[in-house]
């Protein structure tokens, strides 16, 4: 049986997994014990005979052996070789778990596509999954060693209720050199549109929805059934076996205790029991055995899967899901919650903490800043400055700029602009705008804007209009004379649409 102890690793503490270390079952003690004491059997023989038969000259030739030994230990790359194999098998024992058919979602749509409260709609139903049924049994039959002791033969299945005496001809009369795991799946597919002709499936999407069902169904088993067939690589399990093996072969010998050499600075300390070495055996070893275990999850050791109690649970369920269950509704009532505008449901005295735990908004929310502070006083948005654009470039581009050249203002006629002056009493929007950008006589550069670059203009969003103050270039007399006259009003100046002569005479200068 599967040994679980998820329970005890729920809540992390202090030596949580020190209880674990004491089961036997499912343990790697169990696994390695015996490895284990013939290593240590054979590290004992060799360290008295070295002790103890060997004279002077075969104690010299020995400790030579076992520096050789202790060096060749150190070119062989155990750990990478050893982790890369037992990551894959780990891999492929959780891909041939998540392959093992499983009927939750067909019965589900067994139960919602197959009609009729007679006891031939029963029949349908029931017979549609015990078809399903069988083809897992017939492919766990295959795999697993479990299920191959509980159904021997197949009579046995018969006996057990997955099959009929006339379902079982016909399955032997049907001749094929391969596993025949696929036939109740086909039985299920020709009942299925029988069961359409009658219609107790009632449409061509429900019966296409039941099929496709079913081949998810079939394809695990498929799949299952491939797992078994290529098995993993056997040079790499060869190669891993021959470098754990070699690895402590030579550690027999070459992790001896030796007396010191004449120019070894640190001599090691004679110690009669190899403390660090059986450690080191006990990480490699129990990292091979563990592959051992789960490279073929379909035997019999202690961390198997359990197929034959997944085969009870599919059979009972899936029965119970279109049998008694068909039609069989709890009356509709009103939840508890129904005049409420939010629903809490209520909190244990064990549970009552979890209560009092705001809800995770986003982690910004826990931000901390001063409101009154500078960084979150909201400023307006800073205008787009004029695109800056050449007269000859600007007859080529598609989106016109909002400026235009005072020069170029000369002989315009209906395509006019209105250019206005704004004194020293409008402050200028943007803050970035400088007076060197100006004209001396404190005039905005316009450029010329061609009936194409209107039109481009208009599908842009508005440009914001800049308005930018006239430098004070006045001494303080002069200054205090304009402060007494009254204000100018604001110019308007409309320019006649420039002759050919103008033109040519801008492009040359341009």
């Amino acid at each position: 049986m599967t040994v679980s102890y998820t329970l005890e690793v729920a809540n992390a503490r202090f030596a949580g997994f020190s209880k674990l270390l004491l089961r036997w079952k499912g343990s790697i003690y169990k696994l390695l014990y015996k490895e284990l004491m013939v290593f240590s059997a054979c590290y004992t023989v060799l360290s008295l005979v070295y002790r103890l038969a060997l004279t002077k000259d075969q104690k010299k030739v020995f400790e030579d052996v076992a520096r050789y030994c202790d060096k060749y230990t150190k070119l062989i790359p155990l750990t990478f070789v050893l982790g890369f194999y037992v990551t894959q098998v780990i891999n492929r024992w959780w891909a041939q778990y998540t392959s093992i058919p499983l009927p939750d979602q067909l019965m589900c749509v067994v139960s919602s596509t197959v009609h009729g409260g007679d006891e031939k709609g029963r029949l349908l139903r029931r017979t549609l999954l015990r078809y399903a049924n069988l083809s897992s049994v017939l492919i766990l039959r295959s795999v697993s060693v479990r299920v191959l002791k509980r159904f021997p033969t197949m009579e046995h299945i018969v006996e057990a209720g997955f099959m009929t005496h006339e379902e079982l001809k016909k399955y032997q009369s049907l001749y094929s050199d391969f596993n025949k795991y696929w036939i109740p799946c086909v039985w299920f597919t020709n009942l299925a549109a029988q069961a359409r002709r009658d219609g107790r499936v009632r449409d061509d999407m429900a019966l296409k929805l039941l099929i496709e069902e079913l081949n998810r169904y079939r394809a695990k088993c498929s799949l299952l059934f491939h797992y078994d067939w290529i098995s993993f690589p056997l040079v790499y399990t060869q190669v891993v076996t021959i470098a754990v093996y070699s690895f402590f072969a030579s550690c027999l010998i070459g992790r001896q205790f030796l007396p010191p050499l004449k120019d070894q600075k640190d001599p090691d300390p004679d110690m009669y029991v190899p403390i660090s070495t059986l450690l080191e055996f006990f990480f490699y070893f129990g990292w091979l055995k563990v592959a051992e275990q789960i490279i073929n999850p379909f035997g019999e050791d202690d961390d198997d899967f359990e197929t034959n109690r997944l085969i009870d649970r599919n059979l009972q369920v899936s029965l119970l899901s279109v049998d008694d269950m068909y039609q069989n509704l709890p009356p509709i009532e009103k939840d508890k919650y129904w005049n409420e505008q939010s629903a809490l449901p209520p909190y244990t005295i064990a549970t009552a903490a979890d209560n009092l735990k705001p809800s995770f908004m986003g982690s910004t929310f826990d931000m901390r800043f001063d409101v009154d502070s500078e960084q979150t006083q909201q400023v307006a948005a800073t205008p787009n400055l004029p695109r800056a654009r050449t007269p000859m470039l600007s007859r080529f581009l598609s989106s016109a700029s909002p400026a235009i050249g005072m020069r170029n203002l000369k002989g315009l006629g209906v395509r006019s602009h209105l250019v206005r002056f704004r004194g020293d009493g409008y402050p200028s929007p943007n803050a970035n705008t400088r007076y060197t950008d100006l004209d001396p006589d404190g005039r905005i550069d316009e450029e010329e804007t061609t009936e194409d670059e209107r039109e481009s203009r208009a599908s842009e969003p508005p440009t914001p209009k800049v308005v930018s103050r006239v430098p004070r270039r006045l001494e303080a007399s002069e200054k205090q004379k304009k402060m007494e006259q009254p204000r100018i009003p604001n110019i308007l100046i409309t320019v006649d649409e420039p002759s050919e002569e103008n033109k040519e005479a801008d492009e040359a200068e341009c």
